[in-house]
């Protein structure tokens, strides 16, 4: 529901053109002066502003441009019985979006009130999502300031970053749930000649099929049940921009060939619509699905695989840059402190060390998790292991020694490493009986590659 504000001393054309905009599900303001509209826009500013060239004492001219300096992205549109050229070129110099000669049709004022609307709606969002790209761009050397980590994992990302986004080309994202994909997707954007533009999201695994097609093309008013008016689609919206795929190996064939389009064409038509409409953005994707194998089971086009995957870009999971997680956690207790409990500032060696050891299957996106939810639970300025995800304490021990403790005691002469060490064989040993002696078995089970089973079996002594 948009607030639109109606300027009329004609009492019937004014109930009349508000009649037609309440139709539409709108909120109506409709008053007979320029003053009386000053007033109401003070009290709610409207979000179009509809009003008549000829009134009496402040004249149509004088209340947009009072309205532009009130709000200058207010769109406007000028009506009268006098439609002369020179008034309408005087209403457009002044910002006003529209002009329209009495007498007219209801269905010419909602074709027009419905524009001006979709233009409101648009700018709000490039806005929106420029304060946000702005908030989230990178200092310094320009790296996205959330891709926290310094291990050389996070660094060959960090670079490819760099260099992928001096280019337009498309970039196809892989990595499990929860490695920051998305982050990585922004932090191209960011750092492209494409920053000041858009970067819009689209979530393919989220949506039905006809959804997901009403969300990317957009769709024209009474284009099917429910379209009661037009509605711009995720690829217009990013124009000038990038248009960043999320969850890609989920869509159907049938928007795969829609999508190639796109991406071969530049080109596009709204569901309902029949004028081609032509867009200059650069698409990013992101799966956890293996794409060459949906290839080969007939689910993926192979050249539509191609035209995604200029550049493949791989995320790490966490299990792969343990050394990081130190880092991780207290970038997330600044990040999220302030607003769950701002008197935490920390946290120990100890909770450190659990949280080293737990293999976090969901990745970056559950340790931050996890720290929110320590924050809710953590007494005084650190986050201690009392605090911590009940999976990531671990279950207490018991008298068969089977579970994962964290060495007594923890006292100043105990340094992590050394803590992180026992806490690092133990997780092996515990592993190591689960799997019944089997070494293959051991490492899946850990999360790491034979070869560093081995490496780690030696160094702890364990036959």
């Amino acid at each position: 529901m948009a607030n639109v504000l109606i300027i009329d001393d004609n009492d019937t054309m004014r109930e009349g053109v508000a009649a037609v905009v309440r139709r539409m599900g709108h909120k109506v303001c409709a008053v007979a002066s320029g003053p009386e509209a000053i007033a109401a826009f003070g009290r709610q500013p409207a979000d179009f502003v509809v009003t008549d060239l000829k009134l009496g004492g402040m004249d149509g001219l004088e209340v947009v441009r009072r309205i532009r300096e009130l709000d200058p992205d207010c769109p406007t549109m000028i009506m009268t019985a006098y439609g002369t050229v020179e008034a309408a070129v005087e209403a457009m110099k002044l910002g006003a979006m529209d002009f329209l000669t009495k007498p007219f049709a209801p269905e010419v004022v909602r074709l027009k009130v419905e524009r001006a609307l979709e233009l409101r709606a648009a700018r709000r969002l490039n806005e929106r999502l420029s304060a946000e790209n702005e908030h989230l761009r990178g200092e310094g050397d320009g790296r996205y300031r959330e891709m926290v980590g310094s291990t050389d994992a996070i660094r060959r990302v960090q670079e490819a970053i760099t260099r992928v986004a001096k280019t337009d080309a498309a970039v196809a994202i892989y990595g499990e749930s929860g490695t920051g994909k998305e982050l990585v997707a922004r932090a191209i954007h960011n750092l492209s000649r494409r920053a000041q533009g858009p970067f819009i999201k689209v979530n393919c695994g989220a949506l039905a099929e006809t959804l997901l097609e009403s969300e990317l093309f957009g769709h024209e008013r009474g284009a099917f049940t429910g379209a009661v008016k037009r509605r711009l689609g995720r690829i217009e919206l990013a124009d000038g921009g990038t248009l960043f795929l999320d969850e890609i190996g989920e869509i159907s064939p049938a928007m795969q060939v829609k999508l190639l389009r796109v991406l071969q064409e530049g080109t596009f038509e709204r569901v309902g619509g029949e004028q081609t409409i032509k867009v200059d953005l650069r698409v990013l994707s992101a799966t956890h699905r293996d794409l060459p194998k949906l290839i080969s089971e007939g689910r993926f086009r192979e050249d539509l695989f191609y035209r995604l995957q200029v550049v493949p870009l791989t995320v790490p999971p966490l299990r792969e840059r343990r050394a990081d997680i130190p880092e991780l956690a207290r970038h997330f207790i600044a990040k999220l402190a302030p607003r769950t409990n701002p008197q935490v500032h920390d946290i120990s060696d100890e909770a450190l060390a659990l949280l080293m050891a737990y293999p976090f299957p969901g990745n970056v996106r559950e340790l931050e998790n996890a720290i929110e939810q320590s924050l809710v639970f953590a007494d005084g300025a650190t986050v201690t292991p009392a605090a911590l995800p009940a999976q990531i304490r671990g279950p207490a021990p018991d008298s068969d020694g089977g579970n994962l403790t964290v060495p007594g005691g923890l006292s100043g002469a105990i340094s992590l490493p050394e803590i992180l060490d026992d806490l690092e064989k133990q997780l092996i040993l515990k592993a190591y009986r689960q799997a019944k002696g089997v070494k293959t078995e051991t490492a899946r089970l850990l999360g790491i590659k034979p070869s560093a089973l081995y490496y780690k079996l030696e160094k702890y002594g364990i036959q």
